[in-house]
């Protein structure tokens, strides 16, 4: 078994297995200490690299290293090992390390798109402030305490659903409303009378 981790030929895979686990040690303890390794590395790596479609993906870019060691050694023990059952003997590393690179990128660009695939993306809730803006109840009517469903445009045309209640009296289906308060869950609205000037046609 020495004679295994002492193997001359062997000593690229052995650097690799050892950069993988130094590297995710320095990533566990350097999450509690706030000097991560792999923010170092972000800093240090080009715009291109950080750019690159290849690394926009939905988890940590530090797994994509990790990946790489873990089959770049994976791969370069198989072959020496193959090589070893026919011939008895290790083949030079030099003959052997780019084989072994080409199968790691290889197995870790298919591990990335698989990973990336399961991976649900993060939902980024963008609080769109509507309060001011015009709506009309679209689902039921509304009183205070019972809310109805009423759509509105915000200031990119996008159409939102929101729940509505009036501080007093009822929102009936299709009326025109402001929305004047938000709380917890729902709008608090103001229904627009239909003889309001907002909507006579002299003003157009």
């Amino acid at each position: 078994m020495l004679n295994f981790f002492l193997e001359a030929d062997l000593m690229p895979f052995h650097f690799s297995v050892l950069a993988l686990i130094l590297l995710s040690m320095a990533e566990t303890f350097g999450n509690y200490i706030g000097l991560r390794p792999s923010s170092f590395l972000k800093r240090i790596s080009p715009e291109w690299l950080i750019n690159s479609p290849l690394l926009q993906v939905k988890f940590s870019k530090v797994l994509i290293f990790v990946f790489l060691l873990l089959n770049f050694s994976f791969a370069g023990y198989f072959l020496q090992l193959t090589i070893f059952a026919s011939k008895q003997m290790f083949a030079p590393w030099y003959y052997v390390v780019l084989p072994a690179f080409i199968i790691g990128i290889f197995f870790t660009v298919f591990m990335i798109h698989c990973l990336d695939q399961v991976i649900k993306p993060k939902i980024t809730e963008n609080k769109v402030n509507l309060l001011g803006r015009l709506a009309t109840v679209s689902s039921g009517n509304a009183r205070p305490g019972f809310s109805a469903q009423a759509r509105v445009r915000d200031e990119f045309g996008q159409l939102h659903y929101v729940q509505v209640e009036p501080e007093f009296g009822e929102l009936e289906f299709q009326s025109q409303i402001i929305l004047i308060r938000f709380r917890k869950s729902h709008y608090i609205a103001k229904k627009i009378s239909i003889c309001n000037d907002l909507f006579s046609a002299d003003q157009f």
